[in-house]
């Protein structure tokens, strides 16, 4: 049987863990067979609907049921991604209270479910300026953790392409946003390297890629980082344009990620796929394999 991502911590794995973003239909509990299927050490899924505000409880036997079959179907962590709805950062009154709540209510569902990790896009300025919009994040992730005193549960913010007034493409702007923040021991840190490529950072190269985590280092910390999120780009470096595309079929290319499922560093941590799944999620069990070629035996 396996175990639960409570009593074990993802980084006893002498290497990464790999899996994908698989869907909820049917019931958060059927992710896990999803999972299973594509031979996926962990899941990313939604909590809810990604693309709807309303969303029912779940029944106490739901939650029983995906716990169950956590455990039946072998997957070792299970990480969870927001809505697109939510914005954090909203200079509009109304929308950043619905998102605050929305958030909130991400997080009840990820600490009934026992997942360690709900991740989060910082927020968007949508024009106000970096400094009103960071101040506005920090406020709202802040209300997000009195209303949730006591979980177990961590915001994991998650590196941006820096699309439009998006804010999180650079690991300075991110450190400020983790420094504004009043219970910022609370964070945790998601690494996608088709969001940091379109924000310049060049993995491409042995020494941009050393580069791009030292930087990450001096200004986060890579003991923060608990998720990757591993992604080709359709589009070329500094586009800042959050488009993902099938491992090797990008700008990025497989050498990529050669050197980051065998980097040492990221032992045990997740790294999920999130392409855009073909009929009956063949094409990501194919990513998923490639990866798994990559790995040093």
């Amino acid at each position: 049987m396996a175990t639960s991502a409570r009593a074990k911590s993802p980084r006893h794995s002498r290497r990464p863990l790999l899996g994908a973003h698989v869907s909820i239909a049917g019931g958060v509990s059927q992710s896990l067979a999803r999972g299973h299927q594509l031979g996926a050490e962990c899941i990313q899924i939604f909590t809810r609907s990604s693309r709807q505000w309303a969303a029912k409880p779940y029944p106490a036997e739901e939650i029983e049921a995906f716990k169950q079959a956590r455990d039946q179907n072998g997957i070792k962590v299970v990480l969870a991604h927001d809505s697109y709805l939510i914005n954090l950062g909203a200079p509009d009154e109304k929308l950043r209270q619905k998102s605050i709540e929305a958030f909130i209510d991400e997080l009840n569902r990820c600490e009934a479910l026992e997942v360690p990790y709900l991740i989060s896009h910082p927020g968007a300025h949508m024009g106000v300026g970096e400094e009103s919009g960071i101040k506005t994040i920090a406020e709202s992730i802040d209300r997000a953790h009195q209303a949730c005193s006591g979980y177990r549960v961590k915001i994991a913010l998650e590196i941006t392409a820096g699309q439009g007034s998006v804010l999180g493409s650079r690991f300075e702007q991110m450190a400020r946003i983790f420094g504004a923040v009043k219970e910022n021991d609370r964070l945790r840190l998601c690494f996608d390297t088709e969001h940091a490529f379109a924000a310049g950072y060049d993995l491409r190269t042995e020494q941009g890629y050393n580069q791009a985590f030292a930087d990450l280092d001096r200004h986060i910390g890579l003991k923060r980082l608990v998720a990757f999120h591993i992604n080709d780009s359709m589009k070329p470096l500094n586009s800042h344009v959050d488009r993902h595309e099938h491992i090797g079929k990008g700008h990025l290319g497989l050498p990529v990620f050669q050197r980051l499922v065998n980097d040492a560093r990221f032992t045990g941590i997740p790294m999920c796929l999130e392409t855009e799944p073909g009929p009956e999620m063949k094409d990501i069990a194919a990513d998923l394999r490639e990866l798994q070629k990559l790995l040093q035996v």
